[in-house]
């Protein structure tokens, strides 16, 4: 089976220049491989500065890289004419670690929504109004609200907008970055259980950049660890999740606040279910 999405062999270095001279550059991934299979659900797990947001700008094809090549559905995505661009950019969507950051604060929630609408999609405005009270209410919010700006709305609303607005194009695959690490637990939970719903739903792909090993057994189905720059190891998320590098122990035997609950867990799951350590 042909990956949705992949990366082989990814270097990416930057060069720091100062007034005087260019500092020799700084290498912040070497030789990263790594495949998402359509429909399959994978954590990129790793702590600050591992490379990890790094590899997702590469993936999404904001940044090209220094050596190696991602691939979407076989094709490099440096290849991709206008309209193998505009189906890439249809096809992956992304959710962004800061809401708020992530949207113009002058907009409406309902023009914030409509956005890849208006740029990818052929939809007229009145389809796109309906579809946009449609995506609404998959979040968990009311049509109503697209009258709101994003002042008006929580933290946990508004990260619930930029979900449906990466959902607007029906995407194969998502790309949560860091996406619940501002919340609360309980809307940590909330957020983890909407996007597990959405994906069953929609049998979408996902990728789950992430530092919390708590939250990869609640959305992902593999793993990934990075450091350095490297992807160190990769493997299936089972019961316990004991992961085998340094990296990876690290992160497992870190003390955790208290794990947010999701629907569908198994009957019995508490938190010593859930503790990865």
């Amino acid at each position: 089976m042909t990956a949705l999405l992949s990366a082989e062999g990814l270097c990416k270095s930057y060069t720091r220049r100062s007034l005087i001279r260019a500092q020799a550059p700084r290498e912040v991934l070497s030789g990263v491989s790594i495949a998402v299979a359509p429909g399959e659900s994978l954590a990129v797990l790793g702590r600050s500065g591992s490379g990890k947001s790094t590899l997702m700008r590469l993936l999404m094809g904001l940044e090209k890289p220094s050596a190696g090549r991602v691939s979407f559905r076989g094709q490099d995505l440096q290849h991709l004419d206008a309209a193998g661009t505009r189906n890439f950019r249809a096809s992956v969507q992304m959710v962004f670690q800061d809401s708020i950051g992530a949207v113009n604060p002058r907009f409406r929630l309902g023009d914030i929504v409509a956005e890849p609408l208006r740029h990818l999609t052929a939809l007229d405005k009145r389809a796109r109004t309906a579809r946009v009270a449609e995506l609404l209410a998959s979040v968990g919010l009311c049509p109503e609200d697209a009258r709101k700006h994003p002042s008006q709305v929580s933290g946990g609303q508004l990260q619930r907008v930029c979900i449906a607005r990466a959902l607007a194009t029906d995407p194969a695959l998502l790309v949560l970055d860091e996406a619940v690490s501002n919340l609360d637990i309980l809307l940590q939970g909330q957020i983890i259980d909407l996007i597990r719903s959405l994906r069953t739903q929609r049998g979408m792909a996902l990728v789950f950049i992430t530092h919390d090993l708590r939250l990869v057994r609640l959305l992902c189905e593999r793993v990934a660890v990075m450091d350095a720059g490297r992807i160190l190891e990769t493997g299936p998320v089972d019961r316990r999740l004991q992961l085998q590098s340094r990296a990876g122990r690290a992160l497992q035997d870190a003390i955790l606040p208290a794990l947010p609950k999701a629907k569908g867990m198994h009957a019995g799951a508490g938190l010593e279910d859930v503790n990865v350590g």
